[in-house]
């Protein structure tokens, strides 16, 4: 057993040995091909760099596109601005030449503990390399040509060099690259003027821009920046005064309006996408001259935008246009002191065709004219409410839903179950967090939200008869050679049945005729339609408004409300509506949409669906006032006939004999007529009546008989009859005998 040991631990310590040498050489191999990478040296002194982009028709979309148009000379900052970074990111920035293997160490240890990635160990010279020269992919050839690079960085270039162009390409959040951007956006002051306590804000930010934004988590925002003084005053930068004053202030921030349309613009979305898929942040695409060519449409951009400008909301705003076909957006402008296609937002009712309608139309849950009863209800511990606490008794689903009506909506999800609801909704691009679990998710309750490219997306497959691809900005991407490196390749899948989409389509062309989006039926053409308004809780104020509509060639979203949660006082069916309106205006079309062969129209019993609640189809007896046409799938079609008009039902009847009266007691229909005789004299004839009926006829005699005959109005042929008796009871002596004598 000890020689078995003995030879285990000398084959393992070889193998050990063996892969270390295995490693080293394949670091080494990999160091020493990046260290024959030449630096770019225009990269590193590039005062500002611009993104050329294209619209559709290979035109340079007159935007400002430049990515950094602010440089900082290092001499102009202040120390407290200098030492602010240096004390947060990189201590020993001055003694090491490049890179700091101790902190590596440290971090790789770190890591190890934690069981995962947890910390860095790059220096200000390694992240000036990274976001200059190479990808952002996490990959260990990356690190070691980093590593590689940064030691070659440090010998061409002096550390005051390296610091200022590192200050002049990092990223601070909301498009802004470089420190003087940074500045001039978040305080409207150059760099040169940063006080201690904005330094070390901008200092915070650099390691996540979105977690740390002052304008989205100022909360974040502050501790981060605290945590930079402290961090300063233990490296002796500054006073415990100095400290203590600069941690009591507040973020200082002011944002200038100029900078908002251009941080949402067309353009910008653009950048973001092709960060995204080429795997480079802006900074380096504009550096090494990639062209980006988009879907953008010149008209519709301008229609879109003047739509938005002619209602002047007053508060934060996006608008989108999608091209249904090709899965493009074709316009897009949108207004915010932060990216909104990066913010989510509630959705409100707008999630309802996709969560609820759709799913239940595709798994042949309902058809359009579907009755549902609107009452207070509870379902599994949830209690809905409508708008204003108003309830309407049985409404059909294409009522519920062009109406928008609550209670309704959740019910169906019941029927559907939330599990499956939600995948399709998963297919249509929506996100859900693992906390979206009730059915509070019917009526947009959701943790986080859509933002409106999403939600108008889900839309296009509505309008593209079921199938579903993610809309795109760009169509595809050059370098700066004109070889494409990219090209948009829709990955379509067909989520819901062509006939499902054709009846929900045909429900939210009822919401822009008379349901909350009424205001688009002075357009007069084929358009479909949802609004979403979202309230405060607890309170009558709104924070979003929505609407979405489409034809069969475009999607058109529009929101409405503040990123900071302030109130609107408006609905989805206002303001939002109105910009819609306006822009389809401009791009007016006559083409409908198109009918499948799977559609099929039929005519139903309209007597048995207001008494019963039930869809029935109508018999060949049935007067035509009292059947209605349907749209119908022929995958779904009502299995009841009705026998209405084939037979008459009989009433429901009540007798008695009441103070000498013969007193008759029955339900009546409207459609059916009654006539009550005496022998053969007609007494009464009711007809065109609901409900409950009564008669009194007076006893001339001990015994009387009644017949009633029923037949329907409009087809006296079918005739019932039912004698009844009516007899008088005589009350019997009083015995005054008493039983115990």
């Amino acid at each position: 057993m000890k020689k078995f040991l003995k030879w285990f631990f000398i084959i393992l310590t070889v193998l050990i040995l063996a892969g270390i040498v295995a490693l080293s050489f394949y670091i080494g191999s990999i160091y020493t091909n990046a260290s024959k990478i030449s630096l770019d040296n225009a990269k590193l002194s590039a005062p500002f760099t611009t993104i050329e982009i294209f619209d559709s028709d290979n035109k340079l979309i007159k935007e400002d596109n430049t990515v950094n148009e602010n440089f900082a000379e290092i001499s102009t900052l202040s120390p407290d601005t200098i030492n602010a970074f240096i004390s947060i990111e990189d201590k020993n920035f001055y003694q090491h030449h490049g890179v700091n293997y101790k902190r590596i160490v440290k971090a790789m240890l770190s890591n190890l503990k934690a069981g995962k990635f947890k910390e860095g160990a790059s220096t200000i010279t390694q992240q000036l390399i990274k976001n200059s020269h190479l990808t952002s992919d996490k990959t260990f050839e990356r690190k070691i040509t980093e590593i590689a690079l940064s030691k070659k960085l440090e010998k061409q270039y002096s550390k005051e060099e390296i610091l200022q162009q590192y200050l002049n390409i990092i990223y601070f959040g909301n498009n802004c690259y470089g420190i003087e951007n940074a500045a001039q956006y978040y305080f409207s002051l150059p760099a040169s003027k940063l006080t201690l306590e904005q330094s070390a804000l901008l200092a915070g930010m650099i390691k996540s821009p979105s977690k740390y934004s002052p304008i989205k988590n100022p909360e974040k925002a502050i501790e981060r920046r605290n945590l930079v003084l402290s961090e300063m005053e233990k490296d002796g930068k500054i006073s415990p005064e100095e400290a203590t004053l600069a941690k009591n202030k507040d973020l200082g921030l002011k944002v200038e309006s100029k900078h908002k349309n251009k941080l949402n613009s067309y353009s910008q979305a653009a950048i973001d996408e092709a960060e995204e898929l080429l795997h480079l942040p802006a900074q380096q695409i504009a550096l090494q001259g990639y062209k980006i060519y988009t879907y953008q449409n010149e008209k519709l951009q301008n229609d879109l935008e003047q739509a938005l400008l002619k209602n002047h909301p007053s508060s934060n705003y996006a608008g989108i246009v999608i091209d249904n076909k090709k899965h493009s957006v074709v316009a897009y402008n949108g207004d915010g002191n932060y990216k909104i296609l990066e913010c989510k937002r509630q959705p409100g009712s707008c999630i309802k065709p996709i969560l609820v309608y759709a799913p239940a139309l595709n798994e042949d849950i309902i058809y359009p004219c579907t009755q549902l009863l609107d009452e207070k209800t509870d379902i599994a511990g949830f209690s809905p409410k409508n708008v204003g606490n108003t309830y309407h008794g049985y409404v059909s689903a294409r009522e519920s839903l062009s109406k928008s009506i609550n209670i309704p909506a959740v019910k169906i999800l019941s029927y559907v179950g939330i599990d499956k609801a939600k995948k399709y909704a998963q297919e249509l691009g929506i996100e859900f967090d693992e906390k979206d679990e009730g059915y509070c998710l019917a009526l947009g309750g959701m943790t986080y939200g859509v933002n409106i490219a999403q939600l108008a997306g889900a839309y296009t497959a509505f309008a593209n008869k079921g199938v579903y691809s993610a809309p795109r900005f760009i169509s595809f991407i050059a370098d700066k050679n004109g070889k494409i490196v990219y090209t948009h390749s829709t990955l379509e899948k067909q989520v819901l049945r062509e006939d499902c989409s054709y009846l929900l389509t045909d429900m939210l062309k009822t919401c822009t005729q008379s349901g909350t989006g009424k205001k688009l039926a002075a357009l007069d053409m084929p358009l479909a339609s949802k609004t979403g308004t979202v309230g405060k809780s607890n309170s009558k104020q709104n924070l979003d408004a929505w609407n979405i509509s489409y034809t069969p060639q475009l999607t058109c979203g529009v929101w409405l409300g503040n990123l900071d949660n302030t109130a609107i006082d408006y609905t989805g069916g206002n303001q939002p509506t109105e910009i819609v309106k306006n822009f389809f205006s401009k791009n007016k079309t006559t083409e409908d949409f198109e009918r499948p062969s799977s559609i099929v129209e039929r005519k139903i019993d309209t007597t048995e669906l207001e008494e019963n609640h039930r869809v029935v189809l109508a018999n060949n007896f049935i007067p035509e006032r009292y059947t209605k046409d349907e749209l119908f799938s022929i995958f779904n079609l009502p299995k009841n006939i009705s026998k209405k008009f084939a037979e008459a039902p009989s009433p429901l009847i009540k007798s008695k004999v009441e103070n000498d009266q013969a007193v008759l007691v029955f339900n009546a229909n409207e459609y059916m007529t009654y006539q009550i005789y005496d022998g053969n004299s007609l007494k009464s004839e009711i007809s065109n009546k609901n409900g409950e009926q009564k008669l009194s006829l007076p006893m001339e005699k001990e015994r009387k008989t009644l017949k009633i005959k029923w037949f329907y109005t409009l087809s006296p042929d079918i005739e019932e009859e039912k004698e009844i008796v009516f007899v008088k009871t005589k009350s019997k002596p009083y015995n005054n005998k008493r039983w115990y004598i």
